[in-house]
């Protein structure tokens, strides 16, 4: 570990990056180059005395999702990426076609989208990255671990995922789901996260089993969906969908059409609080 080089390179990282690159307010009294500490450590999900001390040559080893979480924060590209992990005395992360490293341009999208319900997923359904009206629509999606961060993974094992769609609707969200693993199990192949979440869910569900041997692929995703709150009721919201450059992520962002009675429902998403997971 360069604490030396780490420091430094966080630093100028930090001053490179300008509030309204990450969708935070300039304000009249900013007298900082870039953003503040406090700011990337917020960006980042960490306590500020804690990133603090990485620009500060002190503290321990930061581990390494710590440093895919700060990678997020500063927008780094994959270069810039891997230059931090080597700084930090680790391994750089494999450019595998699954990757937790959201594009930086996915990012400065989605740090405009603050009023907007919006997440970064992965090809399998894992949710990187959300805007505070997706976790209030939708529940917090980023804390599962294991197999279970993959949404068509719990769809089938966790009655509990169900919930946020209509029951009338699940027979088709299934179909879709099933039809985008296989899409993703032929391109990676059965010895891949892919084919790993395949043999698990052929081992514990039929529903599964049935509409896996159903060979169905190329099901695209409803442009628009029902999606079931707890205090609202039923939201019908189109589902936008803007992929990287390598298409191995998405970002989806959740609108209604204005004037309808579901336009008005998302304009109190913000007043609803955080909804909790799988409620």
């Amino acid at each position: 570990m360069d604490r030396a080089q780490l420091a430094d390179f966080l630093r100028t990282r930090r001053e490179a990056l300008q509030p309204e690159d990450v969708g935070l307010p300039r304000g009249q009294r900013r007298r900082t180059r870039g953003l503040r500490r406090e700011e990337v450590a917020t960006l980042s999900g960490m306590s500020t005395d804690y990133y603090s001390r990485l620009e500060q040559q002190r503290g321990p080893q930061p581990s390494e999702p710590m440093l895919a979480a700060i990678a997020r924060g500063l927008h780094l590209s994959l270069e810039e990426r891997d230059h931090l992990f080597r700084m930090a005395g680790h391994n750089t992360p494999g450019r595998a076609q699954r990757s937790d490293h959201v594009n930086p341009g996915i990012m400065r999208i989605l740090d405009r989208l603050d009023d907007t319900p919006a997440q970064v997923i992965t090809l399998l359904a894992e949710t990187l990255v959300q805007t505070r009206l997706a976790v209030a629509l939708v529940g917090n999606e980023t804390d599962f671990t294991g197999l279970s961060r993959s949404l068509v993974y719990r769809w089938f094992t966790d009655p509990r995922a169900r919930r946020i769609y209509p029951e009338a609707d699940h027979p088709t969200h299934s179909r879709i789901f099933t039809s985008q693993l296989r899409a993703t199990y032929s391109r990676q192949g059965a010895d891949s996260r892919a084919g790993r979440i395949v043999d698990a869910l052929l081992e514990q569900s039929e529903e599964f089993r049935q509409l896996w041997s159903a060979h169905e692929v190329g099901l695209e995703r409803q442009g628009t969906k029902r999606i079931h709150h707890p205090d609202l009721g039923v939201l019908e919201l189109h589902c936008q969908v803007l992929y990287d450059d390598d298409q191995a992520q998405a970002l989806l962002v959740y609108t209604a059409t204005p004037g309808t009675e579901s336009h008005e429902k998302l304009q109190l998403l913000s007043v609803t609080g955080d909804r909790q997971p799988h409620v």
